[in-house]
């Protein structure tokens, strides 16, 4: 599973969320991290492997190493700020493979400016350059639920890009752990039932 973006969106709290269902108050990630998730659908056990990497923007050409083979990829903005850590695109990583089918899921974490939206269109290109068409399933994600009294950014206009680009799309808070469980199990299921 690969977490794309800039600082401060919510990416590795996203990724502590998923693999532990916790939420502490995090610095910026410095080098990798590495977690893991066991997810048990009905047939199936899964297992989730996660590198979390720094969100700083000279990681941006290790991102295909990351995203080359991708099943899922989720590009992921904060709800609640318009101007989230700078006006770049950082980048953090964390990469997901299944222990049965092997698949590299992807979560693309982008900065919730209002540019973050032209940025998800860049990195849906980015995406797919590395892989077959239809074989990657792609959703949009507006993380920080918790600070929906500070919305920014709409779902309305989440939902709006999601549909124009064929996305799947849902909002989670990290903090609370509000959809994580239910988007990682998405995930598992859409992913399993290819």
């Amino acid at each position: 599973m690969v977490l794309l973006g800039s600082s401060a969106v919510g990416k590795s709290s996203l990724a502590l969320r998923f693999s532990k269902d916790e939420f502490r108050s995090t610095s910026p990630t410095v080098g990798c991290a590495y977690l893991t998730r066991v997810v048990h659908l009905s047939d199936v056990t899964l297992r989730f492997e996660i590198w979390d990497t720094a969100g700083q923007e000279r990681y941006h050409s290790v991102t295909p190493l990351y995203y080359r083979g991708a099943h899922a990829a989720l590009l992921v903005y904060d709800i609640s700020n318009r101007v989230s850590g700078t006006n770049t695109c950082t980048l953090e990583l964390t990469r997901l493979s299944f222990s049965r089918l092997l698949y590299g899921v992807y979560l693309c974490v982008l900065v919730s400016l209002q540019e973050s939206f032209i940025r998800a269109q860049v990195w849906l290109k980015e995406l797919e350059k590395q892989h077959i068409p239809g074989s990657t399933v792609v959703w949009l994600v507006g993380n920080k639920g918790d600070l929906a009294q500070d919305r920014r950014v709409s779902v309305q206009e989440g939902q709006v890009l999601a549909t124009e680009r064929g996305l799947s799309f849902t909002e989670t808070s990290a903090m609370s752990g509000d959809q994580v469980v239910e988007l990682l199990l998405a995930i598992a299921v859409q992913n399993h039932s290819r």
